[in-house]
């Protein structure tokens, strides 16, 4: 697939693990630091790879996708503290590539998501992470409730956001190992998920707001 605009591939010509096939550039763009040779064309020789009103900044990247994530194998050293953001169906590849971008913002261990009903790889959601798509490692999972039962049984308290459900977020401690869990907007939390929780939490906010995009509310929950 076609990652483009400067930051996603930058930042895709940086990590070890990616393969570019081909990189194209307009020639009033800057080349990225890569061994692969760009090659120079016109705006209109680079937009016919991409979809229609793309904001490419002139360059644009064919890579391979990665390669997925082991969650055991990622979380396996005990000792290691952080959070880890799971998400419940959501399908917006915008959504979850600003959620990496707030994953790598903070400092969050790994984006989880289960397969079905979540983007693959692609353009939009690697321009909405803004290169954290190759920094954050992103996990995916054949059954949630098994890596939420996973999550748990390497010391993870499982913290589910829902709309005025349980104790608010700012009340309490997130030290240790912390899965924060987000469902879609809408639809919010299946009750599968929930029941894989330990606890449900939900953002205070003033009455006026019935709530926020998932995307706000990972980042305010990460920088919380």
């Amino acid at each position: 697939f076609w990652i483009y605009g400067q930051h996603a591939v930058e930042a895709a010509c940086a990590n070890p693990n990616r393969q570019i096939l081909r990189l194209l550039i307009t020639p009033e763009a800057n080349p990225p630091d890569h061994d692969q040779r760009p090659e120079i064309v016109d705006r209109r020789g680079l937009e016919e790879h991409l979809p229609n009103d793309t904001v490419h900044q002139g360059i644009a990247a064919q890579v391979v996708p990665l390669d997925n994530h082991d969650l055991e194998t990622l979380l396996a050293d005990e000792s290691e503290q952080g959070v880890v953001l799971v998400l419940d169906q959501i399908s917006d590849p915008r959504n979850v590539g600003a959620i990496l971008r707030s994953a790598a913002a903070f400092g969050a261990m790994a984006v989880i998501m289960q397969d079905r009903n979540a983007p693959m790889e692609g353009g939009a959601l690697a321009k909405a992470a803004s290169g954290a798509l190759e920094t954050v490692p992103l996990v995916r999972v054949n059954n949630l409730a098994r890596a939420l039962e996973q999550l748990a049984g390497v010391g993870f308290w499982r913290h589910g956001l829902a709309m005025g459900e349980g104790q608010a977020l700012t009340d309490m401690s997130l030290s240790g190992r912390v899965a924060l869990v987000l469902g879609a907007e809408g639809d919010g939390l299946r009750p599968l998920t929930q029941k894989n929780c330990d606890t449900l939490v939900h953002l205070p906010m003033r009455s006026e707001m019935e709530s926020l995009n998932v995307a706000a509310t990972a980042a305010i929950a990460l920088f919380l």
